[in-house]
């Protein structure tokens, strides 16, 4: 795959905080610290919907395998469930007055989870029911991600540890050392039986979820990674650093393309599933589309 830079336009009034495409990819979701949620459609790039109700940036959004609900997360310190095709909010959840740093729901719409600064993680059920609120840790939550089955919740932050938990219990069920300052990021692939860590360090670690095994560990080419975005393959991972984007291909980890932006933080990243398009989201208020031919 070749990129080809397609477009380049405005999309929010501040930073650029997540991207994500739609099943179908005609579609493309971004959040901002602008407070607002946004749609656009792929094949003009024109706004086609937008959801705004919360006070504060919005950090994380999630949305369910039918696409149905979309949840977010904010500094304003609650959480969101929106109906996503009709744009109508349908409840606001708060567990403690924490900003929020990021979301996910179950695929089937089972579980909302959050992650939030004072380490807090707090779960609620589709109707909006409390199910668990734990405090892990006494340092910010930064990600957090549920598995695909929907029986495990992992999260991590600030310090080295990840945490997984059973739901809807929250039992504990591994506390991973990621051996980093930081861990920004977390991804299941592989179908839920790999779990994916990203520290601050440039350090991308993938563990067993079935026995929690280290299976492999890479260091990227340096420190300062601030993200991470899978093909929908899974053979490609890109990486988020300052002023760029590289693309790594995850078997034999060889960097396979280099994507300049320019502005030094990029805080969105997405390939569409049909892996015709990969998006970056910025601090310069802007989305940027390649083309992959």
């Amino acid at each position: 795959m070749t990129p080809v830079e397609e477009r380049v336009f405005p999309a929010h009034e501040s930073y650029v905080l997540g991207l994500r495409f739609t099943a179908d990819s005609r579609a493309l979701v971004s959040a901002g610290m602008d407070n607002v949620v946004k749609v656009w459609s792929v094949s003009d790039w024109a706004l086609q919907r937008e959801f705004r109700g919360h006070a504060n940036s919005v950090n994380g959004f999630a949305l369910t395998g039918d696409e149905s609900l979309l949840v977010t997360g904010s500094s304003d310190k609650t959480v969101k469930v929106w109906s996503f095709r009709e744009g109508k909010l349908l409840r606001t959840l708060q567990d403690r007055k924490q900003v929020v740093a990021a979301v996910d729901v179950a695929r089937d719409g089972r579980w909302l989870a959050a992650a939030s600064y004072g380490g807090r993680l707090a779960l609620w059920s589709r109707e909006g029911e409390p199910v668990l609120g734990k405090k892990l840790s006494r340092q910010n939550l930064a990600s957090v991600a549920i598995s695909p089955d929907g029986g495990l919740v992992t999260t991590a932050g600030l310090g080295e540890d990840v945490w997984v938990l059973s739901l809807p219990g929250g039992e504990p069920v591994a506390t991973l050392q990621a051996d980093e300052t930081a861990v920004w990021g977390l991804q299941f692939i592989a179908g839920g039986k790999q779990l994916v860590t990203l520290g601050y360090g440039g350090g991308i670690t993938f563990w067993d979820t079935a026995t929690w095994q280290l299976l492999r560990s890479i260091r990227a080419s340096s420190p300062g990674v601030r993200g991470l975005a899978f093909s929908p393959d899974e053979k490609l991972v890109a990486l988020s650093r300052e002023g760029r984007v590289e693309w790594w291909d995850v078997e034999g980890w060889q960097q396979m393309a280099e994507l300049a932006v320019s502005t030094k933080v990029i805080n969105g990243m997405a390939f569409s599933p049909d892996g015709r398009r990969f998006a970056a989201g910025a601090a310069d208020k802007k989305i940027r589309v390649w083309q992959l031919v």
